[in-house]
Parts: C-alpha cells; structure tokens; sequence
C-alpha cells in the first residue's frame, strides 16, 4: 500500500534511493513505479519538469493519528479538563402544564 504526498517546497536533491518519473511515465507504467516503490524506493513524479509529488511506500505500524499531528493537521484539545458530557438520564425532559402554558404564553406574546 503507497501513499501520495506532496514533497516539501524546501526539499533538497532527491536522494539515492529516489527515482524520478514523469507524469506521463507513471500513467504508463504504474507497475513497474509501484514493483519500485514496493522495493523501498521513493519515487518523485514530476510535471513539466517540475517535482509535483513523491510516492513513498506506507508503514502500517504508524499511527495515522501521530502522523496527523505531527504534520499539523490536527491538534489536541487545548483543556486538559473537558466540560462532562450532560446527565441525559433526565431527557427528554418533562415538563409540568403550568411550564408548558407559560412557554406557548411567550412564543404567542413574540407574534403579536
């Protein structure tokens, strides 16, 4: 299983273990780039000459959520202490009649 990303602005020359390949090139021979990249390489594809994305092979014993907020997309809650989730044993509330004639009282008196 790969992945796809985009390769950082200030990456530098590819290194020995990266091949390159055109769009087209990928388009074309995508089993061949993959049998590559199965065999540890990185693969930066290029479009019009210009490194567009790099294809590097996933590690499955990497937590997605780790990786996430390693690469800033997602962040920990800022409280250590979340507001508790409410008691909902007492939903749906129920309400007496005098409650309820006072709420149909304040939504008519808003009509008028």
């Amino acid at each position: 299983m790969s992945t796809v990303e985009r390769p950082p602005t200030e990456s530098g020359p590819p290194t020995e273990s990266t091949r390159t390949v055109t769009k087209r090139e990928l388009n074309q021979q995508t089993a061949r780039v993959l049998d590559a990249i199965d065999e540890g390489e990185s693969v930066v594809v290029t479009e019009r000459g210009v490194p567009t994305w790099r294809i590097v092979r996933m590690t499955l014993d990497e937590d997605p959520i780790e990786k996430l907020r390693r690469a800033g997309m997602i962040v920990r809650e800022a409280s250590k202490n979340p507001r508790p989730w409410s008691d909902r044993s007492t939903w749906p509330r129920q309400y007496t009649p005098e409650e309820i004639d006072a709420i149909l009282d304040e939504i008519r008196a808003d009509k008028i």
